[in-house]
């Protein structure tokens, strides 16, 4: 199985350990690995903001980065959610309408990948310890994961997971959301921080660091003993 990964900016900049543990587990699983070092942006940042001509410009590189690719794999929900849902109405009408229904078709987000294609839910992995796991919007509402995460989290050996309340109301983050409403924002990950400790958990999981990196500022800022770990962390654990 030939998967090229497409690596999130803020992975890329800020967490590329989630980039290296996600093509550890992918080549585990079978998978011969591919990494274009022209890739950059998916576009959604400009996007949301409202600059759409300058995202399609992002976009269209994108697609011709990842052209030919069997498959491209991302460990963000929020990215593959908008490659899946979005680039159509950039491109429609346009020559590129079909390249971009097929690239929408080979993207696919870390979990579903492994659940839904490979049809893996077992990597051997350990990790012990007390978690939680936090559905991002994107991942929820954009890709309609829910149980794929939690199928490869109740395979890893020594962890135990524990269901928060509201565990799919959304964390505050949203991108430029959490810049132009920052009260709010901050107000709804005190609530999914509030939540998750709640359970007695140490540990909370997504599948979505943007919305993990907007939560453990307020746990830093609230000095709670609460730490946040991607999927792809835990599933290169313990091997």
């Amino acid at each position: 199985m030939n998967v090229q990964i497409f690596i999130p900016c803020f992975i890329d900049q800020l967490y590329p350990n989630i980039a290296f543990n996600m093509v550890k587990v992918l080549e585990k699983a079978g998978c011969t690995v591919y990494y274009n070092t022209n890739q950059t942006c998916c576009g959604q940042p400009a996007f949301n903001a409202g600059f759409w001509g300058e995202a399609k410009d992002v976009c269209k590189k994108f697609i011709n980065d990842f052209s030919g690719a069997d498959y491209v794999v991302a460990p963000s929900a929020s990215c593959v959610g908008f490659v899946r849902n979005y680039y159509g109405k950039l491109f429609e009408n346009s020559a590129q309408q079909q390249q971009v229904k097929s690239l929408s078709e080979r993207t696919f987000e870390f979990s579903d990948f492994l659940v839904n294609v490979l049809k893996v839910e077992d990597l051997g992995a350990e990790f012990v310890g007390k978690a939680t796991y936090h559905d991002s919007c994107a991942a929820l509402r954009e890709c309609n994961l829910k149980e794929e995460p939690r199928k490869l989290l109740r395979n890893v050996k020594g962890l135990e997971l524990i269901e928060m309340n509201d565990v799919e109301t959304c964390c505050g983050f949203g991108g430029t959301f959490a810049v132009k409403f920052d009260a709010i924002s901050i107000a709804m990950a005190d609530q999914k921080i509030d939540n998750a400790t709640n359970t007695g958990a140490e540990y909370l999981i997504s599948t979505d660091m943007s919305c993990l990196m907007h939560v453990d500022g307020c746990i830093q800022h609230q000095q709670k003993n609460l730490k946040v770990i991607h999927l792809a962390d835990i599933l290169a654990s313990g091997w």
